[in-house]
């Protein structure tokens, strides 16, 4: 069983963190060429193309001028020390033992814009560029075209070292969308998290980004293996519902006081 989430646009880059050894990317290569791609970009130009603040597209531009390799502990941390969004609220990763860490290493991957996939473990430079983000490129107009078919087969890859073909998409459709599906030779399952707000169960953003990271981390600490068990998933209020749920498509409700 394989996990993917979506990575964060907050980061941590000061917390002290126990981790194995770290790793190195797979995908360092394309991210070189796409950062030389966002240093042409001016702050007043990246804040237009992604919508940010004048102090966050100067940042940014900042990380793209002094982002470098080789990675090494002084210059990176690994990525699951370094995301802090809604879905690492749900996936404390601080309570992780360092069996924790070294399973999830070989279940879970985290879709990047600028890294493609990345394991856990494996060490990031602080960056921001999403999926969604429309930049030309020599493959085409978006990050889409410009990953191509390389993290469908590297996910796939990793499936079959597993001896296994079942894909836990807990990532958002923006970030998943980089895998073919079509051609990904797995059995895909997404789980669905809602909330009963305004009389009936419906999808927020929030609750149900840190509840994909709970589903994360309660798959990774009791080495869930078997895609049936996902019923039994009941974090923080949320109870399966057999009634409103498909073989792909596992729906979890909860009914906050």
């Amino acid at each position: 069983m394989l996990i993917v989430i979506s990575p964060a646009k907050t980061l941590d880059l000061e917390s002290p963190y126990k981790s194995p050894a770290p790793t190195q990317p797979a995908f360092l290569a394309d991210s070189r060429k796409l950062v030389k791609i966002m240093r042409e970009y001016s702050p007043a130009q990246l804040g237009k193309l992604m919508k940010t603040s004048e102090a966050i597209s100067t940042l940014n531009v900042e990380r793209f001028k002094t982002w470098k390799t080789p990675f090494n502990d002084g210059n990176a941390r690994p990525a699951i020390f370094t995301f802090k969004g809604d879905v690492y609220t749900g996936l404390e990763v601080e309570n992780f033992s360092s069996a924790d860490l070294k399973y999830a290493q070989d279940h879970l991957r985290i879709l990047s814009g600028l890294y493609g996939a990345l394991k856990p473990l494996d060490l990031m430079q602080a960056y921001r560029l999403e999926m969604g983000t429309t930049v030309a490129n020599e493959k085409g107009r978006n990050l889409y075209a410009f990953w191509g078919d390389k993290v469908t087969r590297a996910i796939e890859n990793d499936l079959k070292a597993q001896k296994d073909r079942v894909l836990i998409n807990l990532a958002s459709n923006e970030y998943f969308s980089v895998l073919d599906t079509k051609t990904l030779d797995a059995d895909i399952i997404t789980p669905v998290f809602k909330d009963y707000s305004n009389g009936k169960y419906k999808v927020l953003s929030f609750f149900a980004k840190k509840a994909r990271g709970q589903m994360a981390a309660w798959i990774i600490q009791n080495r869930v293996a078997d895609p049936e068990q996902l019923a039994t998933f009941n974090m923080d209020g949320y109870k399966y519902s057999q009634a409103d749920s498909s073989s792909d498509k596992p729906v979890f409700l909860r009914k906050q006081k």
